[in-house]
């Protein structure tokens, strides 16, 4: 039975009488050694817990030849990621018995390695956050402070251990959040240039301009505290960018106090991201959108490096180097706050996009786009120019399943949009309302897909007659009322179609929008498609945009640059950019409302549009209506997605805007 002591003041020689075992056995234990077999050292230590035992840090030291403690030298002790650091670093060593000594350098890098070897005298061994010593001094001085760890720092040649953050990703994390929000014209506001990590967020941001052309990106010379970010907030201003990169979230900090007090709105006006996810970031006004770093975890991950080196020098004759050398990466992860949002609507679409087809035209921002009657039906023009044509569509081969349908279509600078029975598809017009089954009867043409049988050509084609048509909205828009009748003669549905046409001036493109209001009348009317009738990923039929050919084409949407993963997606909208020669033009779709799936296809043919019965049905009950929407944009260049994606916003709205849709009856 363990002997009973007063349970204050307990000496090494009661916890090993209460154990049974001899005083050198306690020793080891309580220094952590290893050399004691696992059951005796549990005794040990109940025991010691018992008696409440302290050992002594003095006696140890003599004993051990060592002080249990441990120096951090950091360069700003103001900034909280270093005092995160501490926290993470100090709960990881307390189970061991170590304590922390920090020290500061305030940022002067030519007294660094005197403070770090002044701390190495006090203490067992040195932990370097950020150091901001130049390279060669860094050689010369890790030598003498052994064992050591860096933190975001790595001296090639030399056998360091060291954790660091993996800047690169961060960065990148932060650029493509701004990208994907439209901005293309940033300010990093650069951190001290003795710090490392600036420099390699400078790497970084140099791939990230390569990542994604046209971005520009320029650098305001800064510093790390809460100060430097208020100092240069107007020279951030000067520079004209949409979307700030900050060192550090003290950096925006500063930058967010000085943008407040001069009445700028963030993000409203300009975007602005930190980085390091400091404990306040979130309580900034607003709240800091920045790269998440896990600042307790970088000194966890030193503590056991440096533990293992400690370890390794009591027990061997060596350091240990070889065993816990090398970089350990810690990831940082973006955390999207409120200080970032889209690029100002007055400056996200000023700078045209790159790869211009060369044929542009500059049309004047006072032309208007009118609809006008000709001989082959109505067209679309802007000063002298035809856009496009609308033909009623009822001189079409019954097997095409006559309908009204825009051709040709042209851009601007007066490149063909559309194709009428091509080669491959002899029943595709421009663009129209196709729909591939309305209760058995079919608005797309050829041949209809019969479950078990494949692709046959039943006589099953309706026809959409257009019944009365006028031009309303100042000229932009087309009313028209249009009647589905089977191929018997009977009306399936009853639509108001609207097709309103509006230059865009601004950013050199024109928009079309093309609206219909679908009513079922007495009955329920179902819709379908050769999905749901059995062949998978064929869930064409709506409003269908078929193109020419290119020497080039490509498809993008809002998070996919490819026709599989825009195929059957819901993306807000779809880009298809095609190439004739040096010449590009994009296409732009754009889904106001509800987004039903898109129908894609780019290699085979080019064609586009929103289905209206993808994998399921969609049914029309007697006495309401289906709204379809789609508004296009055509512009004579190339886009990319974050300019596509600002395009469709832009020209959806100023469609609605010019031409608002008929209130609901």
């Amino acid at each position: 039975m363990m002997a009973r002591y007063a349970k204050s003041g307990a000496t090494i020689a009661q916890v090993a009488a209460a154990a049974g075992v001899s005083r050198a056995t306690v020793s080891r234990v309580m220094n952590g050694q290893s050399t004691v077999a696992e059951d005796i050292a549990a005794r040990v230590r109940a025991a010691a817990a018992e008696l409440r035992y302290r050992p002594s840090t003095v006696a140890r030291g003599l004993s051990l030849g060592r002080t249990n403690s441990v120096a951090l030298v950091v360069p700003d002790l103001g900034n909280p990621m270093f005092q995160q650091i501490l926290r993470g670093a100090m709960a990881a060593a307390e189970p061991f018995g170590f304590r922390f000594l920090v020290a500061e350098t305030a940022e002067h890098a030519d007294t660094e390695a005197e403070i770090a070897l002044e701390a190495r005298l006090r203490c067992d061994a040195v932990i370097l956050a950020a150091p901001r010593s130049p390279e060669e001094a860094l050689r010369e001085l890790l030598p003498q402070v052994e064992p050591v760890v860096l933190i975001n720092r790595d001296v090639a040649g030399l056998d360091v251990p060291t954790v660091r953050v993996d800047y690169r990703a961060g960065v990148h994390s932060v650029v493509d959040h701004l990208v994907a929000l439209g901005h293309r014209e940033l300010a990093y506001v650069a951190g001290p240039r003795a710090s490392a990590s600036h420099a390699l967020r400078v790497r970084a941001l140099e791939e990230a301009r390569e990542r994604h052309p046209g971005l520009r990106v320029t650098t305001v010379a800064c510093g790390s505290t809460v100060d430097d970010g208020y100092r240069v907030a107007d020279e951030v201003l000067a520079c004209e960018a949409t979307g700030v990169v900050a060192f550090n979230d003290l950096v925006a900090f500063g930058l967010l106090a000085r943008l407040n007090e001069t009445g700028v709105d963030v993000p409203g006006d300009i975007s602005i991201a930190g980085f390091d996810d400091i404990e306040l970031a979130r309580f900034a006004t607003p709240s800091l959108t920045t790269a998440a770093v896990p600042q307790a975890e970088l000194g966890r991950r030193a503590w056991s490096l440096l533990h293992q080196l400690v370890s390794a020098r009591g027990t061997t004759a060596g350091t240990g180097g070889a065993v816990t050398s090398g970089s350990r990466l810690v990831m940082p992860g973006l955390v999207v706050r409120s200080s970032t949002g889209p690029v100002p609507p007055a400056r996200r679409l000023a700078t045209p996009s790159s790869d211009r087809a060369g044929r542009a035209r500059t049309t004047a921002a006072g032309a208007a786009a009118a609809w006008a009657v000709t001989n082959a039906g109505w067209a679309l023009s802007a000063d002298d120019q035809q856009l496009a044509r609308y033909a009623n569509g009822e001189s079409l081969p019954g097997v095409h399943s006559p309908r009204p349908y825009l051709h040709p279509l042209h851009s601007l600078g007066g490149v063909a949009m559309t194709q009428t029975t091509p080669a491959d598809h002899r029943h595709h017009y421009g663009v129209s309302m196709a729909v591939a089954d309305v209760d058995g009867t079919t608005y797309w043409g050829g041949r209809t897909f019969v479950r078990g049988q494949g692709p046959t050509l039943l006589s099953n084609h309706g026809r959409q007659r257009t019944v009365s048509a006028g031009v309303v909205d100042g000229g932009a828009t087309l009313s028209s009322q249009v009647r589905w009748t089977d191929e018997r003669g009977r009306d399936q549905l009853v639509e108001e179609r609207r097709l309103t046409g509006l230059l865009l001036p601004e950013v050199e493109a024109w928009a079309l929008g093309w609206s219909g209001r679908l009513d079922a009348g007495d009955s329920d009317v179902v819709i379908g498609s050769p999905a749901t009738n059995g062949r998978p990923g064929a869930g064409y039929g709506g409003l269908f945009w078929r193109l020419p050919f290119a020497d080039e084409t490509t498809v993008l949407t809002a998070d996919a640059d490819s026709e599989a993963q825009a195929h059957g997606s819901r993306s807000p909208w779809i880009a298809i950019a095609r190439r004739t020669g040096d010449a590009w033009t994009t296409l732009v779709l754009v889904q106001p409302g509800g987004v039903d799936p898109w129908f894609v296809r780019v290699a085979d043919y080019v064609g586009a549009g929103p289905a209206l019965a993808w994998d399921d049905v969609r049914r029309i009950e007697a006495g309401t209506s289906l709204d379809v929407e789609l508004v296009a944009v055509v512009a004579d260049r190339r886009l990319d997605a974050a300019d596509a994606a600002d395009l469709a916003e832009f020209a959806a709205a100023r469609v609605r805007t010019a031409a608002p849709a008929p209130a609901v009856r």
